[in-house]
Formats: structure tokens, sequence, C-alpha cells
């Protein structure tokens, strides 16, 4: 397997809404209940990429197997230095390290950018493997939103995670 994680380009966009679609439809990492279509997806990739934010995705022998990017945590102005991930890997794909690479790529381009705080807000909290992944890259859990979703006929928790970036809040931005 040759691994590479890039610059997410408008042509990967029919890939990540091929796999965003496959968690719609059969995970909970995502509480939407149909995936949304391409022009759907390509009008988020643009909202992410025309803010100035980072957005990756990882080929795996020339194909996409996975994509992150991170984006405001909320529109108010006064969390503009706090990011949300979102990390997503072609099933096919998990548990190959993927993930890992991506968010290792998407860390310090959030630095980069000036933000402080990344928050990951993970639909489910048996998503073990979302939250080990994010426990390994130096977040903590900060909360649990019990039943706050409710898909495939039961209700879903949202675990809610932080990680410091940069000098974190240790110094004003």
């Amino acid at each position: 397997m040759t691994m590479r994680i890039r610059i997410a380009e408008p042509h990967d966009v029919a890939a990540i809404a091929a796999i965003y679609g496959h968690y719609v439809l059969h995970g909970l990492g995502t509480f939407e209940l149909e995936p949304p279509g391409e022009a759907e997806m390509r009008r988020r990739f643009d909202i992410i990429k025309d803010g100035g934010f980072p957005y990756f995705v990882a080929e795996v022998d020339g194909r996409v197997a996975g994509y992150s990017y991170a984006g405001t945590y909320r529109p108010r102005p006064g969390y503009r230095f706090s990011l949300e991930d979102s990390i997503y890997v072609a099933p096919e794909h998990a548990g190959a390290g993927i993930g890992r690479a991506l968010l290792e790529r998407l860390l310090p381009a959030c630095e980069a950018i000036g933000c402080r705080q990344l928050i990951a807000i993970i639909g489910d909290s048996g998503n073990t493997p979302s939250i080990a992944l994010h426990e390994a890259m130096g977040f903590v859990h900060v909360g649990v939103l019990k039943s706050i979703g409710f898909k495939f006929g039961r209700w879903v928790d949202t675990v809610v995670m932080q990680r410091p970036l940069g000098a974190g809040d240790a110094t004003l931005p």
C-alpha cells in the first residue's frame, strides 16, 4: 500500500461524497440521515477552502481513501481561534493508519493559521476507533452529550474532545 496525504482539490469531491455517504447510511459518526449529493458536498468543500481552513485527502495507490478537514467550531467571532475537525476513512481502509496520518497532517495546518483549540465532536460514545485516535493525538475528553441524537432507531451520544494547538490558552492570540 502506497499512501500519500495531500491538499484536497475540487476533483476529489466525488470520492469524498462517496466515503461520507457510506457513513451516513451505515454509521453513527454523523447524524445525517440522507447522504448529501455531490453538489452539496462541493458547497461544503468550498466553504472550508474559501474560509482558508485546511482540507486533506489520503490517497492509497492513487485513489482517495479518506479525508480530513477543520472548520469553524461555531460562527460567532468569539470562537474564531477554535476549530472542529472531521476525519473519515473509506471502510475498506479502516484500521490501516490513514486516520492518524490525516490527523497528523491536520494539526500543524490548524496551528499554522493561528488557531489555538481543536474540538472533536464524535458521534456515538461507542466509536472507540475515533476516540482512541483522538486520545493518541493529545485530545482529552471534555464531555459527553447523552442521547443527543437519534439514528437507526436508537438514541446516540456525542463525545466531545479537545486539544490545544500551539500555545493553546497560555498566551493571547
